[in-house]
């Protein structure tokens, strides 16, 4: 396959499936336990700044994405790349640095005065990524985590299991639409 049969294209509703599948296929969340990939993961993106969410096909296939909102926390003017994500038979043609421009583009364009993005330790690829890209290195946050005790001394709890809200959502309003 050429890089001539890559299209980038703005992320439509159709594409939430094979965004979803990479994003598994790729992501290991668990080296950032508050970070989690999911359906509202996708949502959020698309709802907020759409033209910063962008979807790269081959062959009717998802081969790449990146997701960005404009908006950080409490300021309204950064942005943020969170998911940017290139399957493992697409890596290392640029296509994660193109993904990357068309979301930067798109939020300087809506009035960001900087994006910010993270980039877990060991990801070293993703950081020459970044810095190429014109990204700096800017604050070092250490994870801290406490494991329960291995002797079985912590409390049980009767907790729901966690669920996606955006999930959560549309069953209940497929339940209540069912009653009516």
């Amino acid at each position: 396959m050429s890089d001539f049969d890559v299209q980038l294209v703005p992320m439509g509703l159709a594409h939430l499936a094979g965004v979803l599948e990479l994003g598994h296929q790729v992501f290991d969340v668990s080296a950032m336990p508050y970070t989690s990939w999911s359906l509202s993961s996708v949502a959020v993106h698309m709802d907020a700044q759409p033209d910063a969410c962008w979807v790269a096909e081959a062959d009717g296939r998802v081969v790449g994405f990146v997701l960005g909102s404009l908006s950080y926390d409490e300021r309204a003017d950064w942005g943020y790349v969170e998911w940017l994500a290139v399957a493992p038979d697409h890596q290392g043609k640029g296509l994660a640095r193109t993904l990357l421009e068309e979301s930067c583009a798109a939020l300087f364009a809506a009035g960001a005065t900087r994006i910010i993005t993270d980039v877990e330790q060991n990801n070293t690829a993703s950081a020459q990524l970044m810095q190429r890209s014109g990204f700096t290195d800017s604050v070092t946050v250490t994870l801290f985590v406490r494991h329960a005790p291995a002797d079985g001394a912590r409390q049980s709890r009767s907790r729901a299991r966690a669920t996606d809200p955006a999930k959560a959502r549309l069953h209940a309003v497929a339940r209540k639409t069912e009653r009516s």
